[in-house]
């Protein structure tokens, strides 16, 4: 670490200041996505953020103490995501917790915050941040300070392929599945991939060869006639709403008969009213509650969103800030609101919902060795009846902590 972010890290949790009324106030730094290449998730994002925290400042704050935030648009672009972190980090009063966004700025700032001993949440939901101490030996170095709330990238692949085997046995189907993983040659798409591969052979899928298509949206019918000359029997689709609402757009057009598969951020409410009924049957792993469930947690999340309808992407940002906040709340009530413990408050709770949000959140599990958030997956299909957006739930898939997948 050079000298002046041990500088830095040693005056870190200086981190609460007074507000022009004296009364104090927790700084929490956040990174959004409202304009750069995966802005159809950004914005849901950026706007739960901000609404969660308003609504938590205007119901008690943290104990009484209000948030400040600073959110920040770095268009999914990491060196300005590193940019804002040194202006976050060289103030005079420094974030107690960030409030990250996606792959770019979790991967380049990983290093940084802990060092520095910030707690990260984020919606990268890479495995290579679920090891804390670096004890699987699967990931290049440990991560004690990042966190998300939901499956890995990879373990939801696992639950989706499951799915997958389990069906095509039901429908009594001859023979090896086909299974092929589609996605760019990015970080994010290539995050699950080496599992996602590994977990279709074993559990007797025939592989075929990737297929490659762009994170921005295009023209992807060559793709689709590859996809449908393969005679692949199932996809994943590894890249985010804006390349798969052009996919499957294309797909349609060219009689492609696969049934898609894709990852957490790959499919919503939004989605499926820019695709239509070509959306219907694309299955995910979800690890909320779609809007307008019979779940006392509906309640606050309504009030949040002031009753406007949103998406499974707002709701996901609605549940980690919440996790955020009875992480604060504990470190106030356990030596104080500093960063490291907020760190120990991730830790605390077992099968953990926040109390708000009863039966919105998939319950999580951090432990101070083990950031793997959510191994029991729900799997759900979305359907468009009678032109609006709906869902299905398909199964629930125990994907559990063995080893030899930690971190990969």
């Amino acid at each position: 670490m050079k000298a002046k972010y041990a500088l830095l890290s040693a005056v870190a949790s200086l981190v609460l200041a007074s507000g022009p009324s004296g009364a104090q106030e927790i700084f929490m730094g956040i990174l959004d996505d409202t304009t750069g290449p995966t802005a159809q998730l950004g914005v849901e994002f950026a706007a739960a953020k901000g609404d969660a925290i308003d609504w938590i400042n205007a119901n008690g704050g943290i104990n009484g103490k209000k948030i400040r935030r600073d959110a920040v648009d770095y268009s999914y672009k990491a060196p300005q995501a590193i940019t804002t972190y040194k202006r976050w980090m060289s103030g005079a009063t420094k974030p107690v917790i960030i409030y990250g966004y996606g792959t770019a700025d979790t991967e380049a700032l990983s290093g940084f915050v802990n060092e520095d001993k910030i707690p990260f949440l984020s919606h990268s939901f890479s495995a290579k941040i679920t090891d804390p101490t670096g004890k699987s030996g699967n990931v290049p170095k440990a991560t004690p300070y990042n966190f998300f709330h939901g499956p890995s990238y990879s373990d939801g692949c696992r639950a989706v392929v499951t799915w997958a085997r389990d069906d095509w046995k039901k429908k009594g189907g001859a023979g090896k599945p086909k299974f092929v993983f589609m996605g760019d040659n990015h970080p994010f798409p290539n995050s699950p991939k080496e599992a996602c591969l590994q977990a279709a052979g074993e559990l007797g899928f025939e592989v075929l060869p990737a297929i490659q298509y762009s994170l921005r949206p295009g023209d992807f019918k060559a793709q689709c006639l590859t996809l449908r000359e393969s005679g692949a029997h199932y996809a994943f689709l590894a890249n985010t709403g804006d390349g798969n609402v052009a996919l499957l757009k294309s797909c349609s057009t060219v009689d492609v008969k696969t049934r898609f598969l894709t990852n957490i951020w790959g499919f919503s409410e939004i989605v499926m009213n820019a695709v239509g009924e070509a959306a219907n049957g694309v299955v995910m792993p979800l690890h909320v509650k779609p809007w307008g469930t019979n779940a006392p947690g509906m309640k606050i999340i309504n009030d949040i969103a002031k009753g406007k309808p949103r998406s499974t992407y707002y709701i996901a940002a609605v549940c980690t800030v919440f996790y955020a906040k009875e992480a604060m709340e504990w470190a106030d009530k356990n030596g104080g609101i500093t960063s490291e413990n907020i760190r120990k408050g991730m830790t605390q709770k077992k099968d953990w919902v926040p109390a708000a949000l009863a039966g919105m959140c998939a319950p999580a599990t951090w432990t101070a060795d083990d950031h793997r958030s959510v191994v029991n997956v729900e799997v759900v299909e979305g359907r468009i009846k009678d032109g609006k957006p709906g869902w299905n739930s398909l199964a629930t898939i125990d994907v559990g902590r063995d080893a030899k997948w930690w971190g990969k």
